[in-house]
């Protein structure tokens, strides 16, 4: 089965719980479709580029997933309709990342934190 990459953007007012109950949402369309899970990781609150839907603000999600396309399709075709995820992007990777992901590592270097008064980080 192929492997793909599903980041989606939730909006600014929900709950970390209930962030986490969307990134469920989308194990429970994988598994059902027989595909599997590697990796779930919520990258935070974050503030976007320019204003979507009203919102400023963003929370964050990534599943990596082994899955068929038809697992896929559901995905996607649930984001759609879910008001409370604002953007997505799912797309096929040859291989999954081993260990904790770009956004992860980039959080756990700065220690939690953004820039110095300085501008550097």
């Amino acid at each position: 089965m192929p492997f793909y990459e599903h980041v989606f953007i939730a909006r600014q007012d929900l709950s970390q719980a209930q962030v986490d109950a969307l990134a469920e949402n989308v194990a429970t369309i994988v598994t059902d479709h027989k595909g599997t899970i590697h990796k779930t990781e919520t990258w935070g609150l974050k503030q976007l580029a320019y204003k979507i839907a009203k919102n400023r603000k963003g929370h964050y999600a990534m599943v990596s997933v082994e899955a068929p396309g038809e697992a896929v399709a559901e995905i996607e075709r649930q984001a759609a309709i879910n008001e409370d995820i604002i953007r997505w992007m799912t797309i096929r990777v040859d291989e999954l990342e081993k260990g904790p992901s770009v956004m992860m590592r980039k959080q756990e270097r700065r220690g939690g934190r953004g820039r110095d008064r300085d501008g550097e980080e």
